[in-house]
């Protein structure tokens, strides 16, 4: 198995922007030391109140500046925000300032207030995410200056200043539990994974259909595919269910819609939970209209909280019924206190790693 530093560079109580990103680092710098294969952190935009990143590539370069070992990038760019030249260029220089350190998440986006003060059209955002892919190795082709048409984006004769350092680019991944996209990703040799909002007994089939359409495609690797959702780790389970599990409940309090005057933190959660009624996903549906619910989210192992024996069982149980072999966590949520944070990542990494390294779940 591969591990992952995942974060949302969510807002903190008490914590300015710049204070944010310096304990962000000391994060990934403990994630280094201990050996973790990636860092990798998404994109969100317009909510002061949850995320506070909205450029993943200067994410990459601040992290790889404070780090030598651990691969680093977006998970993932959202792709419609950009004119495909520009992205192309950025994704290069990064790698290169990387070292070749880079990984690359393409996603179409989430969330379509992310789209409205851009001018752009929300029910537009997949097909230019896919073409992205083609795109970006015509730009980092052989043929300079490089020329592409499709049906999202045209470019003639271009030359790029700067090429990526990995060839012939860095490794590309999609978050999707979408077959079109998944099949899309196995024909492509990408690294798709899922979130803990999507039941790991439904994604299962859906990912043993992506392996076997990447056998017949022959790559020669095997694909990463990974799991994202929180983790804390103490020295005994009482401990870390004190510690952490009530705040893992408002972990992805963001997800919510601002909070409107006189509005309980309830009433929020209702209105939230509505959205996802009939959208034919029933587990899906389930999970986030019990998100914030500490029992329920204990209850399914939707989070891994415990010692380290006991988290590294959990995560061991969920790979093999989730089928994936790269863990994300994320590790620093609502407002834990940071000396509970990095105590947490060193028993993760001195741990939890070392348990699951050698294990196969496919």
């Amino acid at each position: 198995m591969k591990f992952a530093h995942f974060s949302h560079i969510w807002a903190k109580p008490g914590m300015s922007p710049h204070q944010r990103y310096e304990e962000l680092w000391r994060e990934l710098q403990v994630c280094d030391e201990l050996g973790f294969d990636y860092g990798f952190c998404v994109e969100h935009h317009f909510r002061p109140d949850e995320s506070w990143i909205s450029s993943p590539s200067l994410y990459a370069v601040g992290a790889g500046a404070r780090t030598r070992h651990i691969r680093l990038g977006p998970m993932g760019y959202v792709v419609p925000l950009y004119h495909p030249l520009r992205l192309a260029e950025e994704i290069a220089i990064v790698d290169q300032m990387l070292g070749g350190r880079m990984e690359v998440g393409l996603v179409p986006g989430i969330n379509p207030d992310y789209f409205r003060p851009f001018g752009l059209d929300y029910g537009l955002r997949k097909s230019p995410t896919l073409e992205f892919v083609d795109y970006l190795r015509a730009a980092f082709g052989q043929a300079q200056p490089f020329s592409f048409h499709g049906n999202e984006f045209h470019t003639d004769s271009a030359l790029l200043a700067v090429q990526p350092l990995q060839q012939p680019h860095p490794p590309l991944w999609m978050m999707s539990r979408d077959p079109e996209t998944l099949e899309f990703c196995a024909r492509n040799a990408i690294n798709p994974g899922y979130f803990l909002v999507y039941p790991r007994a439904d994604a299962a089939p859906r990912y043993r259909v992506f392996l076997e359409n990447w056998n017949k495609a022959g790559w020669a690797r095997k694909p990463n595919i990974a799991y994202c959702t929180i983790v804390y780790v103490d020295e005994t389970d009482e401990k870390a269910i004190d510690t952490a599990l009530l705040r893992a409940s408002r972990a992805y309090e963001g997800f919510l819609p601002p909070p409107q005057q006189g509005e309980t933190f309830q009433e929020r959660v209702a209105t939230h939970a509505k959205k996802f009624i009939g959208r034919g996903e029933p587990g899906a549906s389930e999970i986030m209209a019990n998100l914030f619910d500490p029992d329920y989210i204990m209850k399914h192992e939707l989070i891994f909280i415990g010692s380290a024996e006991t988290v590294a069982e959990k995560i061991h149980k969920a790979a093999q019924a989730g089928l994936f072999n790269t863990f994300l966590g994320e590790f620093n949520f609502s407002d834990l206190p940071e000396s509970d944070l990095l105590r947490s990542i060193r028993l993760f990494g001195e741990k939890v790693v070392p348990a699951l390294r050698a294990y196969e779940p496919f």
